[in-house]
């Protein structure tokens, strides 16, 4: 891919991701990145996580979610990548 190139990541974190300042810490580090999207807790313990941008800074997102640097612990990310929608103005948490 590209680096230049923007896509949209959608991913679903597993772990120990709730109550422990994921979402918050997503949100940060997505924002230095320059993402645009969402992080929200799922009813069955995961995190959704919405991101467009840069397939560069979307990469380092994704490296940074199974880093030792994200809170809590994550188990798996499971991604799948598409075209941006453009619906996003900001990085916010649900």
């Amino acid at each position: 891919m590209n680096e230049q190139q923007h896509t949209r990541l959608t991913a679903i974190v597993t772990g120990t991701v709730q109550g422990v300042g994921f979402r918050y810490y997503t949100r940060r580090r997505a924002l230095a990145l320059g993402l645009l999207g969402i992080v929200s807790n799922r009813a069955d313990g995961s995190v959704l996580i919405v991101a467009e941008g840069a397939a560069r800074a979307v990469s380092e997102l994704v490296t940074w979610l199974g880093s030792p640097a994200a809170p809590g612990r994550v188990n798996d990310v499971e991604e799948s990548y598409g075209a941006p929608t453009g619906e996003f103005t900001d990085f916010s948490t649900d």
